[in-house]
């Protein structure tokens, strides 16, 4: 999120948890998972390192926003990468056709991904060397540690199961992402995409219209959106008080209201919806997704 988006988001205050009561992390995780240590973008998004053919690192961001895994042009030259045929790309701003290319394979400590045939983008629209997205995700568990500052993934039961987590949600999955249906923001309700490549926040024009009658009369502050594609989309700024979850609230809430074409490829346009940014999950100790179950854990332990 740029412009006038990030400076509000400097004034406002943190994202706080409201209505559970924390409970000790139980076990330990075991060896068979990946553990790699995390490192904060200028968007406090989280980055990781990975190997492409076996040379790296670079830095790759964990994006559960976005279903494919994506290479910059320029990494795309330095491999020596072929360039493959056109395809259309969804980012937050709108469809737009880019080239590919073939990697045999992309590491991550002692797990591998094959044979994927990855869009590229420009490293600087990015802000890091490519995106690992939801179908190189979809048998994992991707665990953000906040107060340890690690990314893991693996399998949901070597990576400690449910010990430690206080809530634990069912989501759908559609298009690769996994949607929450059970939440509330200032009473409406709203289906909840979990976006770890999004710095903040984006709500849909039905989110924005079914709140309006809660806000005070005032003139809407506006912001642009970046996409990871180098497109910009305008978008309008509002606070939330609350948004609930499985008995927890967390409190303001910043979105950026936008008519972005992302919620129309997941069906999500005509109902109040949002995709949920890092602002909003730092607010938690550990979150916890796991495609393989469509679940969705959250540790509520207050992060030091």
């Amino acid at each position: 999120m740029a412009g006038m988006s990030l400076a509000l988001a400097i004034l406002i205050a943190n994202p706080v948890i409201l209505g559970a009561k924390p409970m000790p992390v139980a076990g330990s995780e075991s060896a068979a998972a990946d553990i790699v240590q995390g490192a904060a973008d200028a968007h406090a998004r989280m980055t990781i390192d990975v190997a492409i053919h076996d040379i790296g690192p670079y830095r790759f961001l964990i994006d559960t926003g976005s279903q494919r895994t994506v290479v910059s042009t320029a990494l795309a030259g330095t491999l020596g990468l072929a360039q493959g045929p056109q395809v259309r790309v969804m980012g937050i701003a709108g469809i737009h056709q880019v080239a590919t290319a073939q990697v045999d394979s992309i590491d991550i400590g002692p797990r591998s991904f094959y044979d994927l045939t990855v869009p590229l983008l420009e490293s600087g629209d990015m802000g890091a060397d490519g995106i690992l997205g939801t179908d190189s995700l979809q048998h994992e568990r991707v665990l953000l540690d906040f107060a340890r500052n690690t990314i893991r993934i693996g399998n949901p039961r070597d990576l400690g199961g449910r010990q430690g987590f206080e809530i634990v949600v069912q989501a759908k999955q559609k298009s690769g992402r996994l949607i929450l249906t059970n939440a509330t923001i200032d009473g409406i309700r709203v289906d909840v995409v979990v976006d770890t490549g999004a710095s903040g926040s984006v709500g849909n024009l039905a989110l924005q219209r079914a709140l309006a009658h809660k806000e005070r009369s005032r003139p809407p502050l506006r912001g642009t959106l970046s996409s990871v594609t180098g497109h910009d989309l305008p978008v309008e700024l509002a606070v939330a008080k609350r948004l609930e979850l499985a008995g927890i609230a967390v409190t303001n809430v910043l979105i950026a209201y936008a008519d972005a074409p992302a919620f129309g490829e997941l069906k999500l346009s005509k109902r109040p919806a949002i995709f949920l940014g890092m602002r909003e999950l730092r607010a938690f100790k550990r979150v916890a997704i796991d495609f393989s179950t469509r679940k969705v854990l959250l540790d509520i332990g207050k992060v030091d």
